[in-house]
């Protein structure tokens, strides 16, 4: 079993999803606004990505952060946005199998899951 961690109304989650049920991978979502996260999750994730690769300079949410923050934007500030705003993470990310993926690449997905 997978865990996907996102947000359901998301496009690219829908996509993962939707790629696991058909290649009969288990798959539970933990919804970022529905389940919130913590400290101990982003730090987890970020030892696994990076911080660079969490934040999601294509979103809604990115566009909206206040100019400084983003010019000024390291390890730790990161982590406090990304802590408060969760929209703002790199989605899905998908952990519990064999390599932790973030974002949706069908291939890589087959590579993983043997598919």
């Amino acid at each position: 079993m997978v865990t996907v961690y996102g947000i359901k109304n998301c496009d690219t989650v829908k996509k993962a999803l939707q790629w696991l049920a058909d290649n009969d991978v288990q798959a539970n979502l933990h919804d970022y606004r529905v389940d919130g996260i913590d400290q101990a999750y982003l730090q987890r994730v970020e030892q696994l990505f990076g911080w660079q690769e969490l934040v999601n300079k294509r979103s809604t949410t990115w566009r909206n952060l206040d100019d400084a923050i983003k010019q000024n934007l390291d390890q730790q500030t990161a982590l406090e946005v990304l802590l408060a705003q969760p929209t703002l993470i790199k989605r899905p990310i998908v952990l519990g199998g064999s390599k932790p993926l973030i974002g949706f690449n069908a291939k890589i997905y087959g590579d993983v899951f043997g598919h």
